[in-house]
């Protein structure tokens, strides 16, 4: 049987630690929530990369599995490149797929902070494509010869820092990114069913970020939409880090969405 209160599980984005999201996590913790917030194996730091987006998919679709089996709901938050882990891992890992076949647990609802969610067979690259920003993606990110990559300004494109922001937790955070195997933003969702066709999702658009414009958000909440999801859209005041910049809004968010699902 499903516990009563839904567990969270925040996938984190690329350049992103887990300790990044400790602003948001923080908060969620002090609202009694069960947060796991495993590191991504495309941010072992291996050079060359030993990891990737199918090397995140499996261990993200394991570390769920597990969570599932124990009779846990879960509450996934995906931050932009893990938009595409999420998507990739768990659309038969969903509740009701796993109650149809007499299994326990599962994903309940997928909370989507200005993260890639998009169609089978697609990347990241090709919605950038799409808009034709192409060209924008050396400017952006400083690419190594192994393919592993760092942000050229993540105070601009990640934080893009407003009048609220404390520098402090500003250079905090920049502190906790590190190198990221940028490959990941080139490889296709392998998955046959995209997760959010199964799972009620909850996008939350930043709406001043440098880094998946809100016009790439935009698209992506109509076209889940168009394909038949259930898809909420939440736009707040933010750059691409909206988990940092807006922790206290996105937890607020994130303790609605549990309600939801509570005693259930």
């Amino acid at each position: 049987m499903s516990t009563t209160k839904p567990v969270i599980l925040l996938i984190p984005g690329g350049w992103h630690t887990p300790t990044s999201y400790n602003k948001l996590t923080n908060l969620l913790k002090s609202s009694n929530h069960e947060v796991h917030v495993p590191e991504l194996h495309s941010m072992n730091g291996a050079r060359p990369p030993t990891a990737d987006l199918e090397t995140d998919t499996a261990m993200i679709r394991e570390y769920t599995q597990n969570l599932a089996s124990s009779g846990k709901k879960v509450i996934v938050i995906a931050h932009s490149y893990s938009g595409q882990v999420a998507t990739n891992a768990l659309s038969d890992l969903a509740i009701a797929n796993r109650s149809k076949a007499g299994l326990p647990g599962g994903v309940v609802h997928l909370i989507s902070l200005s993260a890639f969610t998009i169609t089978e067979g697609r990347s990241m690259f090709d919605i950038v494509s799409q808009f034709g920003h192409d060209a924008l993606m050396p400017m952006a990110f400083d690419f190594a010869e192994d393919g592993t990559c760092v942000d050229r300004d993540p105070r601009g494109l990640l934080v893009t820092p407003g009048p609220e922001e404390v520098e402090e937790e500003v250079e905090w955070y920049l502190g906790t990114l590190q190198r990221w195997n940028g490959k990941c933003m080139y490889q296709p969702l392998t998955t046959e069913r995209a997760a959010w066709r199964d799972i009620p999702v909850t996008y939350v658009l930043s709406t001043r970020d440098m880094t998946v414009p809100v016009d790439y958000q935009r698209w992506m909440v109509e076209m889940m939409r168009e394909e038949g999801a259930e898809v909420e859209d939440i736009e707040l005041d933010s750059g691409h880090s909206l988990d940092f910049s807006r922790a206290k809004e996105v937890a607020e968010i994130v303790d609605k969405v549990v309600a939801r699902y509570e005693g259930k």
